[in-house]
């Protein structure tokens, strides 16, 4: 078997830059991103997800946000039109057990918006380098949510070109039971 195989075009074209051009992006176009994020699934249709982000049209909201990122994805991050980090609730609305599935299903409504960004020209780029706390502190998080990632969404700077996509095999990803390479994938 092949160690790639055919994906559908917007999966295949989706990537993470961080040059971007600063250019406005429609607001009903960033509607239909975030609809795509509140069509995702989630554990007991739960819907943990809650995203804070800000455009450069609101720029001193804007401004909060970024400064929660550290300094080196500060320095690309500024050019996008969207700032923004993604939060889970910790717990379930139905009964207040915790819900230990709130990030998985929050990256999972954070992947649709980027395949839906994706239709539309668009690039996000997800960063682990942020602040925590600052971001919890800054923005007003309730206690119930934890702090997922920070994201960046704009349209790719003139001239940038996608690099080859690098992957691990399939092989290493998808097992089976005892931790072996599956038949799925393997030849």
């Amino acid at each position: 078997m092949p160690d790639t195989q055919p994906l559908h075009e917007l999966l295949a074209q989706r990537w993470s830059p961080r040059d971007y051009d600063p250019r406005a992006i429609d607001p009903a176009v960033l509607r239909s991103l975030f609809e795509a994020a509140r069509s995702s699934f989630s554990c007991f249709n739960e819907q943990p997800w809650r995203f804070v982000v800000a455009t450069k049209a609101e720029p001193e909201d804007y401004a909060l946000i970024l400064d929660t990122l550290v300094p080196f994805n500060q320095n690309w991050a500024k050019n996008a039109w969207l700032v923004g980090l993604s939060f889970g609730k910790k717990t379930f609305a139905k009964n207040g057990n915790p819900n230990r599935y709130n990030l998985h299903d929050t990256g999972a409504a954070l992947a649709d918006l980027a395949v839906q960004a994706t239709a539309h020209g668009l690039y996000v780029h997800g960063m682990g380098g942020y602040d925590a706390e600052k971001a919890r502190t800054t923005l007003g998080i309730p206690e119930d949510y934890e702090v997922g990632c920070a994201f960046t969404i704009g349209y790719l700077a003139d001239g940038i070109e996608m690099p080859p996509r690098q992957r691990n095999p399939l092989t290493d990803q998808f097992l089976r039971p005892g931790w072996t390479t599956s038949p799925l994938v393997s030849d």
